[in-house]
């Protein structure tokens, strides 16, 4: 069997020659969540290790600022769960 033939994914952040990722910069960090708003792991992004370690801590701290939220439930949700 042949082995499939991924292409290389780059670290969007050491190409761009960041200092630091900014938490305020939500656009940025948009690129490293999911749908649900989950931090996406290493092998996806492609991102370095000290990079993702940054981008985590910057995710995090947006998160306790509430620019981003924590949980994104796409379920049904009831409006006033008292009211029958």
């Amino acid at each position: 069997m042949e082995k499939k033939k991924y292409s290389k994914r780059y670290c969007r952040y050491t190409e761009a020659k960041l200092e630091f990722i900014d938490y305020k910069d939500v656009e940025m960090l948009k690129h490293s969540l999911s749908e649900r708003y989950k931090i996406m792991p290493r092998r996806l992004t492609g991102n370095t290790k000290r990079w993702q370690e940054r981008v985590e801590v910057a995710i995090k701290r947006a998160r306790h600022m509430a620019l981003i939220p924590y949980i994104v439930d796409r379920k049904k949700v009831i409006e006033n769960p008292f009211k029958i």
